[in-house]
């Protein structure tokens, strides 16, 4: 009996799939409920199901796996060019059906739900973080119109604002000056709730051996080493450490024609956060590690910003280098040529 494949798109309530019998030839579509998805799958023998890499993908994807199917979760730009006219959610079955069969079809790796979990932190984290400069901006706007001007940085600001707020008893209105104590009382309490996600993440890192081994490469810190781990899945999954760092967005783009090819800027596909992280890496590498002749040869013929960007790929390259092949890393291996 040859190996059926499905082409399965994802909702909160409606599930499409498309498959094409292999002994008939004869296209079968199925609309089910969400709750009869899993029932519909644990009496079939084992197929290939396709899922399109989104919300609630990577749950899916572990339920079936648990049934003895085999799950591949395809990247949404390898589904698109298969939706050929109105996009339904039958037509994005077929195109999924369709993209999983296709040789450069490009998958996703299956997290696991303590993956997820850290992604989960990283997110939160992120959300805390930018509502913190928020409210920091406002007070320091709103102060700065009755004369007031805040010193930069977030430590700074901690030192300052008690201070200013007590002198400014005698000169603000008694509503406004009760606001703006709320306020950073609002700010105070967010970076505390930062806190304990960094905690959280901090007791990840302890107890993963792989967020440990990365941890030790130049750069890489608390938020890069468990968002790494997390965000990669399995690292041999990417076929090389070039195929990772692409895959971060830290390659090149390419147009060619005639066959002259010219290269671009940063193709800045993939995660933003963990491409973020990483560049924030290495421009903490060039600051610190200038000295060293690699990094000084590169600053020397390359613009800064394209050396943090150069610096950043080899980064990439040496966390898949570590977790792929399982050795601890070689600190003599940072100061080789790039």
């Amino acid at each position: 009996m040859k190996y059926s494949v499905f082409g399965m798109d994802i909702a909160k309530q409606i599930i499409q799939l498309h498959t094409v019998n292999p002994e008939t030839g004869e296209v079968e579509r199925h609309k089910l409920k969400r709750s009869q998805v899993l029932e519909f799958f644990v009496r079939r023998e084992p197929a290939l199901i396709a899922i399109e890499a989104c919300g609630g993908a990577h749950w899916w994807a572990r339920k079936l796996v648990e049934q003895g199917h085999e799950v591949r979760l395809l990247h949404p730009k390898s589904v698109r060019p298969f939706v050929l006219r109105n996009k339904t959610d039958a037509a994005d079955a077929r195109a999924i059906w369709t993209a999983v069969q296709q040789p450069e079809a490009h998958e996703v790796a299956i997290k696991t739900e303590v993956q997820q979990s850290v992604l989960a932190l990283h997110r939160m984290r992120a959300q805390l973080m930018k509502f913190r400069i928020m409210q920091t901006n406002a007070l320091r706007g709103l102060l700065y119109e009755f004369g007031v001007v805040l010193p930069q940085g977030h430590t700074a600001l901690l030192k300052a604002l008690p201070e200013t707020l007590g002198a400014l008893d005698a000169q603000l209105p008694a509503i406004l000056l009760d606001s703006l104590r709320e306020q950073w009382a609002r700010v105070q309490q967010m970076q505390v709730e930062i806190d304990h996600i960094e905690r959280r993440l901090a007791s990840v890192l302890r107890d993963t051996p792989q967020c440990q081994q990365i941890a030790e490469i130049p750069g890489v810190g608390l938020l890069t080493a468990t968002a790494a781990v997390a965000t990669m899945g399995e690292a041999a999954s990417f076929k090389s450490g070039r195929e990772f760092a692409a895959w971060a967005g830290l390659v090149p783009r390419q147009r060619g024609t005639g066959g002259q090819v010219r290269q671009l800027g940063l193709s800045k596909r993939g995660d933003v956060y963990l491409r973020t992280l990483l560049m924030h890496g290495a421009r903490s590498i060039v600051i610190r590690h200038r000295n060293l002749p690699w990094i000084a040869a590169l600053l020397a013929r390359r613009p800064y910003n394209v050396a943090v960007a150069a610096v950043a790929n080899k980064l990439a390259r040496t966390i898949w280098a570590v977790l792929a092949k399982g050795k601890p890393y070689d600190p003599a291996a940072f100061s080789a040529v790039a």
